[in-house]
């Protein structure tokens, strides 16, 4: 049996990109939702770096924004206008305001989300209420958590994975959600819409 030599994330990019009616023309395809202490120099910014390689358009919030950016508006825009988003959950994710925040804007604005549980599990991950944060904005934490736990994602062990194939996972992962979020799109703008294999 011939293996294909080409990676499946390849293929389905190349076929992304490459289809004018296929892809909505987004500036941000996919939002990378993520605590920087934990993964913004491994995980978060090795994604951000095979999305830009592959001709993804990727929001990673150190490599997009610049001195005197407003926080809440640029990252707020990025998650408004991505097709999809992934969640890196770790360890110290749920100690973050902002991981919170954009999660629960991804969540609410029903966008596509790949969970990917790097070093923790997902029964590990809980919000804390330290009476900081209004009682509203800690429900709507909690049930955008307990919606992302409950979604099909990504398992990766720092320690002990194989990183390439973990990229490439993730890769596959984000670019046949991409067509799927694509497709339902342009099925949503003409009913009669029916994909044809290239």
């Amino acid at each position: 049996m011939q293996r294909l030599s080409v990676p499946c994330s390849k293929i389905a990019c190349t076929r992304y990109l490459a289809n004018p009616t296929l892809r909505n023309q987004n500036p941000c395809d996919i939002f990378i939702n993520h605590r920087g202490i934990d993964t913004k120099k491994t995980i978060s910014g090795l994604l951000y770096d095979r999305f830009t390689s592959l001709g993804l358009n990727s929001f990673l919030d150190s490599k997009n924004l610049k001195p005197g950016d407003k926080l809440f508006v640029e990252i707020n825009a990025a998650i408004k206008e991505c097709s999809a988003g992934i969640a890196v959950f770790s360890p110290r994710y749920c100690d973050s305001y902002f991981c919170l925040h954009e999660l629960t804007m991804l969540m609410e604005s029903k966008k596509r989300v790949i969970p990917i549980f790097c070093d923790v599990k997902p029964s590990e991950l809980c919000v804390k209420d330290d009476r900081t944060r209004p009682a509203a904005e800690i429900r709507r934490f909690r049930l955008a958590l307990e919606e992302a736990k409950y979604t099909v994602g990504l398992t990766f062990d720092t320690s002990n994975g194989d990183w390439s194939e973990f990229l490439a996972k993730a890769s596959d992962a984000v670019t046949n959600n991409l067509l799927d979020v694509e497709e339902a799109r342009l099925r949503s703008i003409n009913p009669t819409y029916k994909h044809i294999a290239t």
